[in-house]
């Protein structure tokens, strides 16, 4: 740092010891801050003087004469009220004179009163008409805030009109309430009384439904209960739902086995039958054969009659046999046919035994008969059990067994069709729990639904209860003598004062302002803005006026890049205070209102400071490019830091940008010193503020160290056009790298060959660059303009855009500029002598010092000669 210090020491002894320098230093420390003094004054009452804003007022009104207002001339009132009222410069006159004020700007405004202006007020007040219109003609080509000003005076000239127009309906309406008054105070005690009734009716049926809301809250306060039991008991019957299902399939199972069993048995049975029939028809037909048999024999031998005898009694064995087969097979409606055939059987056994009696008795005629008559019983018999064991077959095959089957059949598809509802009622109560749980959550909401409800209707009873008081006080405010509006609004013989009424109508209510951080004078809100651009400007002009390269004069040792940057920051930073300390001592002799004198101070120094490191950082860095940027930078500043109008009021533009301004944190600042402190808002704004100063701190220090080839390009091209002031770099570059020299002095006919080469390319391709770069600097802006015109709301955008592109184009020149400096530096690297090339390398690596080491190429061989 001592070199630093040695920097700032040494400038400031160079600008003491010149009295001429004193004159520039004054005008840097005095002439900026003239800005925020004429500004502030200027700006400290502005609408304290709005009286000398001339506004032409013509009343052509010819008055009126309807039946409730009576004679009346509006246009009249209106001038008498503007000849009292001093906030703007009225006057009178013609229209054809008016019109020409405003014309030449002699006057800024004017307001017409047309000729029908009272038949218009008073048609509104009978009911029929259209509204009355004032005319209003502004020159705004005279001044921009002047056509506001008066715009506001067009207001108040419309807000007098109303007012008037209020007092007349007052007046006429206390008239004609005057002239009906029994009637309105007896109808109005009538509608009081049944008012007041509907309130109290109104009053008892809120309080019902809140009992009603009450109990059916309790009712749904039970539903979570019974939900919970029914969804227990669907539980329950899912189970045994389940169980059921299952025994009915079983069942139905069963049936079928059954059907299946029964079946075979018809198949059987039927057999059975049919051979049973067989069997009796054959022994119907022996028994047959064996009577013929009996009844020819006995005519022709007794001896017969025992054969014929043992013949019958083994049809009656077998007879017996076939009953008792037919009884085992257990056949259905077979009992009737087997009874007959067992009594058949027994008179066949019978008639056996007569025959042997006959036959014992030689009584061979009565044998004979008796043995026809049993033949033809056994027919019979026979006959009748083959119908009987043909009815019962068809009976069993027919009627019983089909009955049972079908039976059987439908039992098996109801047990199968019971099982699968029971089955399907699985979901029905999956769904049903489902329900209950929405009916659990609809309780909920609707208990809490009834219970803003509830809340509602206690606010209206409580309402309801106000305006039953209100209107009770109102009734009997006639007898409060005069307490109450309604008594100070009655005149004599309690009549209503029209003038009272009229004057209550114009300004019914009172505004009481409190004002949170009072400013005293608009001078003073001002003060901010001006105060930044003062310093602005100041750290303008320091880096235009003084220089931003640092010599090695009087230096003991040579300083680095960083040290000059250093040293001269500090310089500029020392002016700028001052600028700031008297900018601030002037704002407070002319009477800007400060809450903490020496808070306001420092915050002026820290800000002015922040604008030296933005100014000097862009300036040395970019040169006349980056002075370019700092008035650019002041300019959308102005409407984008919400110094003058809310940021809010700005286009898009200016919204977005406005985080990224210095201007809008050392304005917040200040207005705090000014009007008082909310909270650590002071911190916070120079905490911000500070953020600018290191970024361009980085930006000085990291960049102008490189910088020193392209300045000196650029100051070698000024000095040519011979009329652009330049500086050339003060502090050592090496024009050429370490690299390229070792390359050179490596191979020195390579390296030239393939320099020039490229040299050669880009002077081939130089003219056409720049021949692109004004073609699209020209075209681009053009085409811009074009878009931007078919387009609304972009103007602010259009304004950056070209800015950018201003700036990309002056990149682009200089880039190419830089290229072909570079490779003219390469070249002449190329065509140096071996020696030379490495003395260049020894420099690079001498120290820092101010002693003098001669350079073989200086030609001198003496004292001072060459001491590598």
């Amino acid at each position: 740092m001592s070199n630093v210090f040695a920097i700032v020491r040494r400038d400031v002894i160079r600008l003491l010891r010149v009295p001429a320098a004193w004159v520039v230093l004054f005008g840097l420390v005095f002439i900026p801050p003239l800005y925020a003094w004429f500004n502030i004054a200027g700006f400290w009452n502005p609408y304290g003087n709005t009286n000398g804003i001339e506004v032409i007022v013509v009343n052509n009104d010819r008055g009126t004469d309807a039946k409730p207002i009576g004679k009346m001339n509006m246009g009249d009132q209106i001038v008498r009220q503007l000849k009292g009222n001093s906030q703007l410069g009225w006057k009178f006159a013609d229209q054809h004179e008016a019109m020409q004020r405003v014309e030449s700007g002699e006057s800024y405004a004017a307001i017409i009163i047309p000729k029908n202006f009272s038949d218009g007020v008073a048609g509104v007040i009978e009911g029929h008409g259209t509204r009355p219109t004032l005319q209003y003609y502004v020159n705004e080509k005279a001044n921009a805030l002047a056509s506001r000003i008066t715009d506001t005076g067009a207001s108040t000239v419309d807000s007098q009109v109303n007012e008037t127009f209020v007092s007349t309906i007052s007046k006429v309406i206390s008239g004609v309430v005057n002239k009906t008054d029994s009637d309105i105070n007896a109808k109005a005690d009538t509608a009081t009384a049944d008012t007041l009734a509907d309130l109290n009716k109104a009053q008892q049926s809120v309080a019902d439904i809140r009992n009603n809301i009450n109990d059916l809250t309790t009712t749904l306060g039970g539903v979570p209960d019974k939900t919970k039991t029914a969804r227990g008991t669907l539980d329950k019957t899912q189970k045994a739902g389940a169980q059921t299902s299952k025994q009915l399939g079983d069942a139905s199972t069963a049936i079928t086995n059954t059907q299946n069993t029964l079946n075979d048995f018809t198949n059987n049975a039927g057999g059975t039958l049919d051979e049973s029939s067989n069997l009796l028809s054959q022994a119907s037909s022996q028994s047959n054969v064996a009577i013929n048999s009996i009844a020819a024999g006995l005519t022709k031998a007794n001896g017969d009659v025992g054969s014929a005898l043992s013949t019958a009694q083994q049809i009656n064995t077998d007879t017996g046999s076939l009953i008792n087969r037919l009884e085992a097979a257990g056949i259905p409606g077979s009992s009737s046919a087997i009874a007959d055939l067992k009594a058949q059987n027994k008179r066949l056994g019978d008639s056996i035994t007569a025959l042997n009696d006959l036959n014992s008795s030689k009584n061979l005629g009565s044998t004979v008969s008796n043995t026809v008559s049993a033949a033809n019983g056994i027919n019979i018999s026979t006959q009748s059990a083959l119908g009987n064991a043909a009815s019962a077959r068809k009976t069993i095959t027919t009627g019983a067994l089909p009955q049972l089957n079908n039976g059987l059949n439908g039992l098996s598809t109801v047990a199968a069709t019971s099982s699968a509802n029971l089955a399907s009622q699985g979901s029905l109560i999956t769904q049903s729990t489902i329900v209950l749980n929405q009916l659990d959550q609809a309780a909920a909401a609707a208990v809490k639904a009834l219970a803003g409800t509830d809340k509602g209707l206690a606010n209206l009873q409580g309402h309801l209860a106000t305006i039953t008081t209100d209107i009770t006080a109102l009734s009997s405010s006639s007898t409060l003598g005069s307490s109450g509006i309604l008594a100070q609004s009655l005149g004599n013989g309690g009549q209503l004062d029209a003038a009272k009424i009229a004057d209550f109508m114009l300004s019914p209510t009172v505004l009481d302002t409190k004002v949170v951080y009072p400013v005293s004078t608009y001078g003073s809100g001002m003060a901010p803005l001006f105060t930044n651009l003062t310093l602005w400007v100041g750290a303008f002009m320091l880096v235009v006026l003084m220089k931003l390269e640092v010599d090695d004069e009087g230096l003991e040792n040579e300083p680095t890049p960083g040290q000059r940057y250093w040293g001269r920051w500090i310089l500029f930073a020392l002016i700028a205070s001052l600028q700031a300390i008297v900018t601030v001592l002037g704002e407070l002799l002319i009477g800007v209102q400060c809450y903490n004198v020496p808070i306001f101070i420092i915050t002026a120094m820290l800000a002015s400071m922040v604008y030296v490191s933005i100014t000097y950082a862009l300036s040395t860095s970019f040169l006349h490019v980056g002075k370019a940027l700092c008035v650019a930078l002041v300019i959308v500043q102005i409407p984008g830091s919400s110094g003058m109008y809310p940021i809010e009021m700005m286009p898009k533009f200016f919204r977005d940008m406005y985080p990224y301004f210095p201007f809008t944190y050392s304005i917040n600042a200040l207005r705090e010193t000014i009007a008082g402190f909310y909270r650590a808002d002071w911190f916070v704004n120079m905490g911000r503020l500070m953020i600018f100063a290191v970024l361009f701190f980085i930006l000085g220090l990291a960049v102008k160290p490189h910088m020193g080839n392209l300045q000196r390009l650029v100051d070698r091209q000024l000095k040519a056009s011979d009329i652009i002031t330049s500086e050339p770099a003060s502090h050592k570059t090496h024009e050429y790298p370490i690299s390229q020299a070792l390359s050179m002095l490596t191979n020195k006919e390579e390296y030239r060959a393939g320099i020039e080469e490229r040299a050669r390319k880009f002077a081939l391709l130089y003219p056409k660059l720049m021949r692109g770069a004004l073609a699209f600097g020209i075209a681009i802006p053009a085409g811009m303009a074009i878009t931007f015109s078919l387009t609304t709301g972009t103007k602010v955008v259009a304004l950056a855009a070209w800015v950018i592109w201003f700036l990309v184009t002056i990149i682009f020149l200089v880039s190419v500029e830089s290229i072909r400096d570079s490779l003219a530096r390469q070249v002449r690297l190329g065509n140096l002598e071996d020696d030379a090339v490495r003395t260049l390398l020894y420099e690079r690596q001498r120290p820092r010092t101010k002693a003098k080491i001669k350079a073989p190429l200086s030609g001198n061989n003496g004292e001072g000669g060459d001491q590598r």
